[in-house]
């Protein structure tokens, strides 16, 4: 197998100094009143101190501790992001407890399925709703012995101030003090399952060692060591990188802003609060292309070819400063016009503090990359896996390579198996997963997380992935295909929100298509039809503008690669349906089979 070549830089020094979360939690607090949360409430932010931090995790802890729940038991969180959930998990890690996310759009099922394996004492619900969910699968849980309810009341369940009260009276304050004490770097900190794209969701073990260590190569990646970063948060904290951002921030001293709850409102809600940096996955940033190219697009054949000119200029513009050379003072005047131009507007979505952004969880397409690159927006492309704690590379601040998923962060080690597959190992792999020895004996082999994914490693260093070993097609003709190549590619287009590829043991590739929502109006209008998602989807001059975008992504590619026909699904993949993960991934097994009428008539001689 070959590695990366070049020495991997130690990891740096916890800002806190802690060597577990609860440790860390206790010593942020000694910096008083600066701000670690701020979170929506009665129309405007309200911040809440390292101190209050402190106190309420304190508060919490007790109250947990005072239900029973011993150090070393698992407490399920069954809620969107919002601040209780910071503050729940700041409590558990304070009384020793492990914490299993749960995310918030789960069925009752998904839900019985963490709940039951993981073996949880007490879950912390949102609200009456998601205390109903448990209601339907507890007896199905024997270990489940409390419910606690956020919002509101629920029946069989106790507030959270309930919870808090309760702390007070039957808990001594020694009591935390001396759990936080006993736990070990080594100990297990959170169980976090899978999303499961391939079967059912696997709980990977995550130590309070492997999420500190993270958290420690992004704060050194990003030199983070004396800024003071903002991130606004409105990913599900169920996922192990938001929990990891979380981490990084209020070790280092920063500042977590919570979103409002509603995703027609993220982009204002991210101007309003000028985050330092902003963490996506790659669905928002291909929305907000989408987003800019259709403004300019409807704004008549002028403004377009001038966003067009624009987004060239701004292209030349950071190959001259990445190579170190001066703009010039023309470079500088026709730059100064191309953000006049638009490329100013799309800059202004992000706040006028954004340092950079990163995107991860999923693959993106370079173009959507080198869009915002453009624009004057950093973003950086990483990669990890919740069995990493979505760690593993990230690519340099000063020296992106669009198109990879950048180089080894620190004390991370990336190879590349002899069959393709990319391996990692480091202080940040989980050590196994929870109650499943097959599993972990086959992902956790000689020393190595074996990932599933494959790619190669540059002479430098930088990693290009190029599929998933599960996910590759066989053609009829013995062609081995990675659909997300060319996924990816069709994504690119504003019209399409999904793709789809199909063909193993097939003569050659099809493809299901789904239309991109605010894309919808649009076309209906142009083509003087209803404006309804069933009515555009079967219409066959929409079909005709997709084939276009069809013939440009397959010019990319070897023919054995190509979308020979396509068909447009008159309704969206959605998770409640079981087609999507909770991070916005396609269950390409569950869609397939699901559809697979639908593809056997992509097949036929008729069309």
């Amino acid at each position: 197998m070959s590695a990366a070549a070049l020495p991997l830089p130690p990891v740096a020094e916890r800002a806190t100094g802690a060597a577990t979360l609860g440790r860390l939690i206790l010593s942020a607090s000694e910096r008083g009143e600066e701000v670690a949360l701020r979170h929506p409430l009665d129309g405007t932010y309200r911040p809440v101190t390292y101190r209050e931090l402190g106190e309420q995790a304190r508060a919490i802890a007790r109250g947990l501790a005072g239900l029973g729940v011993q150090a070393g038991e698992r407490i399920a969180i069954l809620c969107s992001t919002r601040v209780e959930w910071t503050l729940v998990e700041a409590g558990a890690a304070c009384a020793g407890l492990v914490v299993v996310p749960v995310y918030h759009t789960n069925s009752p099922e998904e839900c019985r399925h963490v709940l039951a394996h993981s073996s949880a004492r007490a879950v912390v619900c949102e609200d009456a709703r998601q205390v109903e969910k448990i209601d339907r699968i507890r007896t199905s849980c024997p270990e489940l012995r409390h419910v606690v309810v956020i919002d509101g009341e629920a029946p069989g369940a106790i507030t959270l101030e309930e919870l808090r009260r309760q702390g007070e009276e039957r808990t001594d304050p020694e009591e935390i003090e001396r759990r936080v004490e006993e736990v070990a770097p080594s100990d297990v900190a959170t169980i976090v399952y899978t999303s499961g794209t391939t079967g059912p969701p696997k709980g990977c073990l995550l130590t309070h060692a492997n999420l500190l260590a993270a958290s420690a190569m992004y704060t050194s990646q990003l030199q983070l060591e004396d800024v003071q970063p903002v991130i606004y948060m409105f990913l599900p904290l169920a996922h192990v990188l938001a929990r990891i951002a979380q981490i990084v921030v209020l070790d280092v001293g920063g500042t977590l802003v919570y979103w409002r709850r509603d995703a027609t409102r993220v982009l204002d809600e991210v101007a309003e609060t000028q985050p330092t940096h902003f963490v996506a996955v790659p669905r928002v940033y291909e929305k907000i292309r989408a987003g800019a190219l259709s403004a300019a697009e409807a704004k008549g054949p002028h403004a377009r070819l001038l966003f067009a000119w624009a987004l060239e200029v701004g292209r030349r513009a950071r190959t001259v400063e990445r190579s170190g050379r001066e703009l010039g003072a023309v470079g500088a005047a026709r730059l100064a016009l191309a953000r006049k131009a638009g490329l100013g507007q799309v800059a202004q979505l992000f706040g006028a503090e954004l340092k950079l952004a990163l995107v991860g969880a999923a693959p993106i397409d370079r173009e959507v990359l080198e869009f915002f690159d453009a624009c004057g927006i950093r973003v950086l492309e990483g990669y990890g896996m919740t069995e990493s704690c979505a760690a593993a590379t990230l690519n340099p601040p000063a020296a992106p390579r669009f198109g990879s998923v950048g180089r080894p962060l620190p004390a991370s080690e990336v190879a590349v198996a002899p069959d393709g597959e990319v391996l990692l190992r480091g202080p940040h792999v989980s050590p196994a997963y929870h109650e499943d020895a097959p599993a972990s004996a086959e992902t956790f082999a000689d020393g190595w997380l074996h990932t599933g994914d494959l790619g190669s490693l540059s002479p430098d260093g930088y990693l290009t992935l190029t599929g998933r070993k599960k996910d590759l097609i066989v053609t009829s003709s013995g062609k081995n295909v990675s659909p997300s190549n060319i996924e990816n590619a069709l994504r690119e287009s504003r019209w399409v929100a999904e793709a789809v590829v199909y063909g193993d043991r097939r003569p050659y590739l099809v493809c299901m298509l789904t239309l991109e929502p605010e894309a919808v109006p649009e076309l209906a209008d142009r083509f003087g039809i209803p404006a309804e998602l069933e009515s555009v989807a079967r219409d066959e001059r929409v079909h005709e503008l997709l084939q276009e975008e069809v013939d440009r992504a397959n010019a990319r590619f070897a023919r054995a690669e190509q979308v020979k026909r396509f068909g447009v699904l008159d309704h969206d993949l959605t998770q409640a349906g079981g087609e999507l993960t909770p991070t916005l991934k396609v269950k390409r097994a569950a869609v397939h089979e699901r559809y697979a009428a639908f593809f056997d008539e992509l097949y036929s001689e008729e069309r």
